[in-house]
């Protein structure tokens, strides 16, 4: 698999690269604006394709944008639906600028409306932004921890959106410490083959094209969403080592969006490869 982080962009797209590189990693994810705001600045087009060109130098690929937390694509305000758009949109007309394959979001949440009818504006909103995505850009849905209203808490929700929209553009990510919280467990061989059988079942491996790596402390099925580092949390070692030893993952991205500093990025990703070396010897 790839390996990579989550990387801050405060001081530069080329500073992002750098600091991926100096942490030994294969793959990368930035956000393109504030991902607490609904303003979006202007993209600088040079400093995309001297993204791409260094990152590509030094062999961070593929690449991923984080869309901002304030997407929701379900929600019954009109103005919240519009602005979840505009800023989706960005991101997708600005991925191929830094040569960048997934633009990777949250859903939103239902709230208190039937899920149903939920579903069909979110099929909609979709579906809108895949008419004019950019050749080569995959939209990609991350499943969420699976509290209250959300969307995307299971794997059979997010097939059903794969199943309705059949756009080959239309991929998904998933993310290990929302999947525990949402009830899949992870933390052993058995448990991770029955998670991606069931995946493959849904939607297709095919469709799967990232997982965000990151352990947790919640208890299975505790439905919230709280990062913690590699190895040290519920997941542990066991599961994070069946997921590098799973056949059907090579080749695919993993990205840490684990807590801490440069310190502690350099911890996980070390933690990672060594789990990722030992899986495949």
């Amino acid at each position: 698999m790839k390996l990579g982080l989550h990387v801050g962009v405060a001081k530069g797209l080329d500073a992002s690269v750098e600091y991926a590189q100096r942490l030994g990693c294969s793959a990368i994810q930035i956000f393109s604006n504030s991902p607490k705001t609904y303003r979006v600045a202007a993209a600088d087009g040079p400093a995309y394709a001297r993204f791409k060109e260094k990152r590509l130098a030094a062999g961070i690929d593929p690449a991923a944008i984080h869309t901002s937390y304030l997407i929701n694509l379900a929600s019954e305000d009109p103005k919240i639906v519009t602005g979840s758009l505009r800023l989706l949109k960005n991101d997708l007309a600005v991925a191929p600028l830094g040569g960048i394959a997934y633009v990777n979001t949250h859903l939103g949440s239902y709230g208190t409306r039937d899920r149903g009818a939920g579903f069909v504006q979110v099929v909609t909103a979709l579906e809108d932004c895949l008419a004019t995505i950019p050749e080569g850009v995959y939209l990609v849905m991350e499943n969420s921890a699976g509290a209250g209203q959300l969307c995307g808490g299971t794997l059979e929700e997010l097939g059903a959106f794969v199943r309705a929209i059949g756009h080959p553009q239309l991929a998904v990510c998933l993310d290990t410490a929302h999947s525990w919280a949402a009830g899949y467990a992870l933390d052993t061989k058995d448990g991770v083959d029955r998670f991606i059988a069931e995946a493959d079942r849904e939607f297709g491996l095919d469709r799967l094209v990232m997982f965000h790596f990151n352990d947790t402390e919640i208890a299975l099925g505790g439905h919230r969403d709280r990062h913690f580092h590699i190895g040290e949390g519920k997941i542990g070692f066991a599961g994070f080592r069946a997921l590098a030893a799973h056949p059907e993952l090579r080749g695919k991205m993993a990205i840490l969006e684990t807590p801490g500093d440069e310190a502690d990025d350099a911890r996980n990703m070390a933690t990672i490869k060594i789990i990722f070396e030992g899986a495949l010897a």
